[in-house]
């Protein structure tokens, strides 16, 4: 026995180390599945709140159900429809200038002299040097398959995203439709003993990730409405686009509402050319990001979910660090659930011993 025992030891060493990387593994190859159930799962649980709504308004749960999705479904159609516009005047302008300009001076070999004439304000000795590199990118055959294959990895991401956003589509639908059968059968895997204060604590939880997403989807609402308003008034080309985008990038929490900002901006100097319009815009955005940080967000997210702000900050940084934006997005209601949890059944457990 004592000769047996250690190469138990090791043989059972062995197999747990080897069962753990294979769960790993697993892991590893199920992320981005994984992402989108969490991310289907923290939308339904965002859309149960409207959903319970309409049911104390005399509202079926089918149709509730329905109503939202609808919701849901015409926010992704109106940012398609907004970005139609734009693509197709951008290729066309694109077209345009190849068949009106760049195809006629390569065939009168004056290519680079318009250019430099077009750009006066260009260094010559710039254009020069650019023209050098792109003739040297041109003949060298290596760079047309690292350009193709450029190209298709863009394209299998972009398709890759399509479909992720399907499946997580999807994926809601059924979640929506049997969160109480999921909670119902959750609760049965708990002793009976305890039962009374998991149900409890899970309800709690859920209303505060339910609470969370509609107060961010408030604020959303909010600067894409106004945005709208604003961008119309002033003449702004593709309002509908930019306010989309304020839209979405309002749901991302701290940074959002900034990044969003710049690129409407940025969007605006290359739709409208540097005029006043840029200069109004970006003066309207540094007033509206003080309103919401002080006077929107406080109001409704303090209603929402009950995080005290330096834990909101590292709480999103985690997570954005971790999960990308959908972690930054689920970071902070996870936070709210780990006070929950800590404030109900750690503290009162010590306070016990």
């Amino acid at each position: 026995m004592k000769i047996q025992n250690p190469y138990r030891l090791g043989l059972l060493a062995g197999l747990g180390v080897l069962t753990a990387l294979l769960i790993g593994g697993a892991l590893t190859n199920l992320a981005t599945i994984l992402t989108y159930i969490g991310a289907a799962l923290f939308l339904a649980l965002g859309l149960d709140p409207l959903v319970t709504w309409l049911e104390k308004r005399n509202v079926k749960r089918p149709i509730a159900i329905l109503i939202a999705l609808v919701g849901v479904i015409g926010v992704f159609v109106g940012l398609v429809f907004a970005l139609i516009p734009v693509i197709v005047e951008q290729v066309t302008n694109v077209v345009t200038l190849v068949s009106e300009t760049v195809i006629p001076s390569i065939q009168n070999n004056t290519l680079a002299s318009d250019i430099k004439s077009y750009l006066s304000w260009a260094d010559p000795a710039t254009i020069d040097t650019v023209f050098n590199w792109v003739n040297e990118f041109v003949s060298d055959p290596t760079n047309y398959a690292n350009l193709s294959s450029g190209v298709l990895a863009a394209g299998v991401s972009v398709g890759t995203g399509v479909f992720g956003a399907i499946i997580v589509l999807i994926l809601m639908i059924y979640f929506v439709a049997s969160l109480g059968n999921i909670k119902r059968a959750t609760y049965q895997l708990v002793p009976a003993s305890t039962r009374p204060k998991f149900i409890d604590l899970t309800e709690q939880i859920s209303d505060a990730v339910g609470r969370y997403v509609m107060g961010q989807v408030s604020l959303a609402l909010i600067n894409g409405v106004v945005s709208f308003i604003f961008l119309t008034a002033i003449g702004v080309k593709y309002s509908a686009l930019l306010a989309f985008i304020a839209f979405l990038g309002s749901l991302i929490p701290l940074v959002g509402t900034l990044s969003a900002s710049v690129i409407i901006i940025l969007s605006t100097l290359l739709f409208m050319g540097a005029d006043w319009h840029v200069i109004v815009v970006a003066i309207w955005y540094i007033v509206y990001m003080q309103v919401e940080a002080y006077v929107l967000n406080p109001r409704i997210m303090t209603r929402a979910v009950k995080v005290p702000g330096v834990v909101v900050v590292i709480a999103a940084l985690v997570g954005g660090t971790l999960l990308g934006v959908l972690g930054a997005l689920i970071a902070i209601p996870v936070a709210a659930a780990v006070i929950l949890i800590i404030q109900q059944v750690v503290v009162p457990r010590q306070n016990e011993l």
